[in-house]
């Protein structure tokens, strides 16, 4: 099945649906639960943001090798282990709900400290603060979709170039 990029408008039930799903992550985390930070990010995270109709979860941990045991939990809980992505992405867990496209959830864990986990934040809270930037990614990321087609990849790589400016205005 052929799965092409769809940017679809904000819809105001991505925050509830985010905050379902981080419950349901945190149960199946038991006592790891405590340690652990749950985040919306990405464009869904974003009030007013046109995105695709996924949300993106990201979970800090301060280790990444203490959430392995509860993969099993994760499993049970619909999220499943994407092990082929760990050569793109070592330095996160990346799972997806449901297991095929077309997926409804994004799981990236990863370590508290991590560049990832600071600049995911950064690049979220920048475009809940500035609407003309906010206007612009938009605008961006409906040509890329229109462009790409269904080459997820090049979609998320032609957007780097606008992040990576985003990101160096934001931490100045």
């Amino acid at each position: 099945m052929a799965d092409t990029l769809q940017i679809a408008p904000y819809h105001p039930g991505w925050p509830q649906c985010f905050e379902q799903t981080a419950a349901t992550i945190l149960v199946a985390l038991g006592e790891l639960a405590d340690q652990a930070i749950i985040e919306h990010i990405g464009s869904t995270a974003v009030p007013g943001l046109p995105a695709k109709p996924v949300i993106d979860i990201m979970l800090g941990l301060p280790r990444l090798s203490d959430l392995e045991p509860y993969f099993p939990a994760l499993a049970a809980a619909g999220f499943h282990h994407q092990p082929q992505m760990a050569a793109a992405m070592p330095d996160r867990h990346y799972f997806t709900q449901p297991a095929h496209l077309p997926r409804q959830v994004h799981l990236h864990a990863v370590t508290l400290d991590s560049d990832f986990w600071r600049d995911k934040l950064l690049f979220r809270d920048a475009l809940r603060a500035d609407s003309a930037l906010r206007e612009r990614y938009a605008a961006l990321k409906q040509q890329l979709a229109e462009q790409n087609g269904d080459d997820r990849a090049g979609y998320t790589e032609a957007k780097s170039g606008f992040i990576n400016a985003a990101l160096a205005a934001a931490k100045r």
